[in-house]
C-alpha cells in the first residue's frame, strides 16, 4: 500500500484515470480531479493510474474532464496507456486491487494490443459551400433527375422531393465509402489499425481513428499527403492527435 493511500483516510475513493503495465511507483504530481497527487498502484504487472478522491461522486464539469486529459497527456508522453471512461472509482485500495485481479487477463491484452502506439485522428471532408449542389454538378444522374422533376414547374412535389433526397443520399454514401477504401488503403501502410467513426455531418467524409507505431508518426504526416494528393480543392484532410488510443480500447470492467 502506497503512502498516499495510507495519508488519505479522509478520502472517499480511488478516482481510476487509465491502466498501464507495472513499471514501479509512478508520481505524475498534484494534476488529477480536485488537484490530488496522480500515483499508481500496482498487482501482477498492471498497474491503474489513480488519484485519492474527497468527494463520493465526481461530476462531469468542463475542469474534471480537462483534469483527466490532462493525466491521459502526460501518461502519454512515455508510456501507451488504456484510459477509462470518466468517473470510474474504486472504493479504497482493496476494491481497487479487486479491480486488477478480476480484470488481469483483458487489461494485460489490451496493452499488448495498443503497445508503443498512439491514436492519430484523420478527418476528411468535402471544402464546398453547398454539398447538394457539388453533387449536382458532379453527378449527371442526380442533376438530370433533379432538370427531369423541374421540367413540370418550380415547385416540386413531396414525392418528388423525397426521390431526390433519397438519390443524393445514397450517392453520398457511395462515394464516402469508395474514398474511405482508397485513403485507407494508404494510410494502412503506417496504421497498426483503422477504425471508422461515425460521420458528423453531410460533408463529412470519413472520421479515421488511426492506431500508429510511435516509430511512425512523422511518417503519419507524409503519408498523409499520400492519401490526399489524387484529390483536388473540394477536398480537405485535416488530422490530430497524438491521442490515448480510445477507440481501440474495448473493455467492460468488471467492478
Amino acid at each position: 500500500m502506497t503512502d498516499k493511500a495510507n495519508n488519505s483516510s479522509a478520502a472517499a475513493g480511488r478516482y481510476i484515470y487509465a491502466i498501464v503495465f507495472d513499471r514501479g511507483q509512478q508520481d505524475l504530481g498534484p494534476i488529477g480531479l480536485e488537484g490530488a497527487e496522480v500515483y499508481t498502484i500496482a498487482d501482477a504487472g498492471v498497474a491503474a493510474v489513480v488519484s485519492n478522491l474527497k468527494a463520493a461522486r465526481i461530476r462531469p464539469q468542463r475542469r474534471n474532464m480537462a483534469a483527466h486529459q490532462e493525466v491521459l497527456k502526460q501518461l502519454l508522453k512515455t508510456v501507451t496507456p488504456l484510459p477509462t471512461a470518466f468517473g470510474l472509482l474504486a472504493d479504497d485500495d482493496a476494491g481497487l486491487l479487486r479491480i486488477l485481479r478480476d480484470n488481469h487477463e483483458v487489461f494485460v491484452d489490451q496493452l499488448n494490443r495498443v503497445a508503443d502506439c498512439v491514436e492519430m485522428g484523420l478527418r476528411v471532408t468535402w471544402d464546398v459551400p453547398n454539398i447538394f449542389e457539388y453533387f449536382i454538378a458532379v453527378h449527371a444522374e442526380l442533376r438530370d433527375l433533379r432538370d427531369d422533376f423541374f421540367s413540370d414547374g418550380p415547385n416540386l412535389s413531396q414525392d418528388q422531393m423525397i426521390t431526390l433526397g433519397s438519390r443524393f443520399g445514397a450517392l453520398l454514401d457511395e462515394d464516402r465509402e469508395t474514398y474511405t477504401e482508397q485513403v485507407e488503403t494508404v494510410m494502412r501502410t503506417c496504421c497498426r489499425e483503422i477504425k471508422r467513426n461515425k460521420c458528423r455531418n453531410e460533408k463529412e467524409i470519413m472520421n479515421l481513428a488511426c492506431l500508429v507505431r510511435r516509430d511512425d508518426l512523422q511518417r503519419f504526416e507524409a503519408v498523409v499527403g499520400q492519401a490526399a494528393h489524387p484529390f483536388d480543392d473540394n477536398y480537405a484532410f485535416d488530422f490530430t492527435g497524438p491521442w490515448a488510443p480510445h477507440n481501440f480500447v474495448e473493455m467492460d470492467i468488471q467492478l
